[in-house]
Order: C-alpha cells, then sequence, then structure tokens
C-alpha cells in the first residue's frame, strides 16, 4: 500500500500517522512490523521509516528495543459510558500515569446558555489540559458554584483530581450526570496544547454534574484527542 508521493505532507509524517491509525484500531497490538516488512508495505526507504517511527518513539506511542523490536508503548484510553467516573480514573484503569496542567482559573459571567445548564448567573472557571503518561490527551473548562471554585483552587491543581477533592475534601457527594458525546475541531489555541494540527478532530463532550440532593455541581465541557481517547460501552438485546 503506497504512500501519496504528491501530497504535501512528506512520507515519514504520512507513515507515522499509518502506523499510528493501526495501534488505535488494535491491527498493531504489541508489536509494529520490521522495517524491512514496513519498507515493502508503503514502497519507501529505510531512512523514512526510521524517521517516523523516531518521531513515535518521541510521543511516547512507540519503544525501542534493542535486538527485540519497536514495541507498543501507549493503548488508547477507554472510558466506560454509564458509570461516572473522573478522567484521572479513566487513566488509571489504563495502566497509564494520570497528569493535569492548570492554564486558567477565574471567576466568569455566563452566557444565556450556560446559565440556562447551571442555574448561575456567574461561575468559577476552570481550564486545564489533561496528561496520560506525560502526554496531553484532553483539554478540560470546568464551572463550578462561586463557593465551590474558591474552595478547589485552594489546592494544587496540577496534581490532585476535581473528584477526590470534592468529595474527600469538602464533602461534596457527586451522584449523577447529563453527558453528551460529539465530533468537533479543535481550536488553534488548544491545538498547540494537545500538540495537533488544528484541523484535527476531536471529541467533544458535555457534562453536567448535580450532587445527591440534585443541586449543580459542575459542568464541563473537554475536547479529546480522538487518537487516543475511546468511549465504550457494552450493549444487549431485548427479545420480544
Amino acid at each position: 500500500m503506497p504512500l501519496n508521493y504528491t501530497n504535501s505532507v512528506p512520507l515519514h509524517i504520512q507513515l507515522k500517522n499509518q502506523i499510528e491509525e493501526k495501534i488505535f484500531k488494535g491491527e498493531y497490538i504489541e508489536k509494529i512490523p520490521s522495517e524491512r516488512e514496513l519498507m515493502d508495505e508503503y514502497y519507501v526507504s529505510r531512512s523514512t521509516v526510521r524517521e517516523g517511527i523516531a518521531q513515535l518513539v518521541r510521543e511516547g506511542v512507540l519503544e525501542k528495543r534493542p535486538g527485540r523490536g519497536t514495541y507498543v508503548k501507549l493503548k488508547p484510553i477507554n472510558d466506560w459510558l454509564g458509570n461516572l467516573s473522573s478522567t484521572s480514573e479513566t487513566i488509571e484503569r489504563m495502566g497509564m500515569v494520570p497528569g493535569a496542567r492548570l492554564i486558567e482559573h477565574k471567576i466568569v459571567e455566563l452566557d444565556d446558555r450556560l446559565k440556562d445548564i447551571t442555574g448561575l448567573e456567574e461561575a468559577y472557571f476552570f481550564k486545564r489540559v489533561r496528561y496520560a503518561n506525560k502526554i496531553p490527551i484532553g483539554i478540560e473548562r470546568h464551572y463550578y458554584p462561586v463557593r465551590i471554585g474558591q474552595e478547589l483552587v485552594k489546592y494544587d491543581l496540577n496534581k490532585e483530581a476535581f473528584y477526590d477533592l470534592l468529595e474527600q475534601k469538602m464533602g461534596v457527594k457527586t451522584f449523577a450526570a447529563e453527558q453528551i458525546i460529539k465530533s468537533s475541531k479543535v481550536t488553534k489555541e488548544d491545538s498547540k496544547l494537545l500538540g495537533v494540527s488544528s484541523a484535527f478532530s476531536v471529541l467533544n463532550t458535555e457534562r453536567r454534574i448535580t450532587d445527591v440532593n440534585d443541586n449543580f455541581v459542575e459542568f464541563e465541557i473537554a475536547y479529546y484527542r480522538s487518537d487516543m481517547y475511546s468511549f465504550k460501552i457494552n450493549l444487549s438485546r431485548k427479545s420480544n
């Protein structure tokens, strides 16, 4: 399957994308083909193969094992629908190390749509980049009642999970959530934070969370890398 030689995208980038796609489709599970096999499959030079693989190694997707070959290092993150869990919990279930970086936080006036969703006139806003094994996987924007946000900001939000703080430190018992998932494009600003092209498609999720007394707790708008984040649900068919 030759690559597109008339495309403006360099061949090693095309090859990198092909390998990465096969990893996330589950075609390469443990080990990728040898350099010779990739050369024969894609009709490219050894230098092109090595350059494409080297970039995936730098990004933490692959790892080279001397004398043994090149192995898949990164696993896609599967988030179970129907279970209210944090991003950190999802990442940990995949055997990876979660991380976060706080970009900004402030009290904001809400537009009409957010007023309808939250029931608030103003909210405490947080924006964070989320990481799995130090690789950026998503951008999360959170809106909380001001009193909750003022408590959250007292903690190191580069290390702490919001849900852990809410439940363990503040006594807020999250109970139910409404979540919408759709495809979207990432903004130029967020694409730089994620390390992807501004033309990249992302998974856009919106989630409204309430506590055991049906009080509003949080509204989250998040954008996750579609090549690293998937949602999984088990379905069954009822007999008539």
